[in-house]
């Protein structure tokens, strides 16, 4: 375990995800016994778990890819659609997947196979660890962040990913002029990447003072009260609403969200959002 008095050299706690199982079964289990090898990063554990890094390593991507490219990072990958598609439309680029549920990361072998992608490598960690000691200063060219889990409850906000240390690490690994790109379907959580991005001196907002007022997607999921329903569907009784602390009221008079980043390829999980009616949330940050 790393003790180091560096804030930026140990884990955030708590971390942002729970344990899910992580057995693998059919084309996923073939997938990762036969596509494994030199695509799957074999990053040193710190402890037992297997989503730890070991504090001492650094993470050689020109050796891992076999060339020098601009590297883009995804944490949270899911299933690997939106890495997938960005890897088949940018060769010139090499893409590193970070997700912490093994099934999602086989998923993501799949892909890249049945693409012949060769510009893709993918790693099981915890992202704050990565970022913090495995991923090399100024060595990003873009970093990705797309529909964390919202932990909904207030007294889970603590567990959620995006707030003011994992944007201390953005700022650690991003170069100068490197591009921080965030997106969720749930407003508190956009209010709070906003504000934590925003409160940074380490990164500009692309988009500042842009879509304000009733132009702001914050005011109209406001105005629309879709957030009071669970997943779009009505609240059954003795179910904590999820959308309670989402809920807000009034106009949005600050802005800067983003347009839609054309380079994230529709999703399964975006679609769903759309489907239930919540709005999209899109930041886009500047290294300075």
């Amino acid at each position: 375990m790393n003790t180091s008095s560096d804030p930026l050299s140990r884990p955030a706690h708590p971390v942002s995800f729970v344990r899910r199982g992580s057995r693998l079964q059919g084309r996923r289990r073939d997938a990762w016994d036969e596509l494994s090898e030199g695509l799957v990063v074999d990053v040193p554990r710190a402890s037992a778990a297997d989503t730890s890094v070991d504090p001492s390593w650094e993470y050689d991507a020109a050796a891992s890819f076999g060339r020098e490219a601009p590297l883009v990072v995804e944490v949270g990958s899911g299933l690997g659609e939106a890495v997938a598609h960005a890897a088949a439309e940018h060769p010139e680029r090499n893409f590193l997947a970070m997700e912490v549920y093994r099934p999602g990361l086989a998923q993501t072998l799949l892909r890249i196979d049945q693409r012949g992608l060769t510009n893709v490598r993918v790693a099981q960690v915890n992202a704050a660890e990565a970022l913090a000691t495995m991923i090399r200063p100024a060595s990003v060219a873009e970093l990705w962040v797309f529909f964390p889990d919202p932990w909904h409850k207030t007294r889970h906000h603590k567990r959620r990913l995006v707030k003011d240390t994992f944007i201390e690490l953005a700022g650690r690994v991003l170069e100068p002029g490197g591009i921080l790109r965030l997106a969720t379907d749930w407003s508190d959580y956009a209010v709070q990447m906003r504000g934590a991005a925003d409160a940074s001196p380490l990164f500009e907002n692309l988009h500042a003072g842009e879509r304000v007022g009733a132009e702001s997607p914050l005011t109209q999921v406001w105005a629309s009260g879709v957030e009071h329903v669970v997943g779009g569907n009505p609240l059954r009784e003795g179910r904590e609403r999820a959308g309670t602390a989402s809920a807000g009221e009034g106009e949005d008079l600050v802005g800067g969200w983003a347009p839609r980043f054309e380079g994230r390829v529709l999703t399964s999980f975006e679609n769903k959002a759309h489907t239930a009616g919540r709005m999209i949330f899109d930041l886009t940050y500047r290294r300075v």
